[in-house]
């Protein structure tokens, strides 16, 4: 399905020739990727779970974004709030438009499902541009504190500092 068309930018359905694309673009950006995460997307949407969005831009697949119908985790697990899961946007497409038009799909659909949408975000300075779009967009902490492996974190404990630090934030949509 098509949720977003302009004229340079796509916004559809994950399909499965994606999961080999985002996984070789993020290895050679340097990351630590396999297709696993984005298989398992996939098979989420299957079941009705989520919706799994590709942007393309181009013609070229340059981010993904997923929206779960009902949070599984972190602290608005078994709310029944939306939950927006994912986000990102390979490097050579960045400040181009794509994650504020990934954003706002996925806001619309989860708008379908419940008054507000939480998200979590990383808390090392890889996660630094999607902290700032996050706040511009007026997502606020939930005031749980930070999270580690789903887990809240302990005052004074300490924690690595990777991709499992977790803060939850929450937008109201209506």
């Amino acid at each position: 399905m098509i949720w977003h068309e302009s004229e340079h930018l796509i916004i559809r359905n994950m399909i499965p020739e994606d999961a080999a694309v985002f996984t070789k673009e993020e290895i050679e950006q340097g990351w630590n990727q396999t297709e696993e995460k984005y298989r398992m997307r996939l098979a989420h949407q299957n079941d009705s779970q989520c919706i799994a969005l590709t942007a393309v831009f181009d013609g070229c697949q340059a981010g993904y974004i997923s929206v779960y119908f009902k949070a599984s985790h972190g602290p608005f697990a078994g709310s029944g709030c939306p939950e927006i899961v994912d986000f990102g946007v390979l490097e050579k497409y960045r400040c181009r438009g794509i994650g504020t038009a990934l954003m706002d799909t996925a806001e619309k659909i989860a708008s379908a499902y419940g008054d507000i949408v939480c998200l979590g975000v990383g808390l090392h300075a890889g996660y630094g541009s999607a902290q700032r779009m996050y706040a511009k967009r007026g997502y606020i902490p939930d005031g749980s504190g930070v999270w580690y492996d789903d887990h809240p974190c302990m005052p004074y404990a300490r924690y690595d500092v990777d991709d499992s630090l977790i803060l939850h934030l929450y937008k109201v949509l209506r």
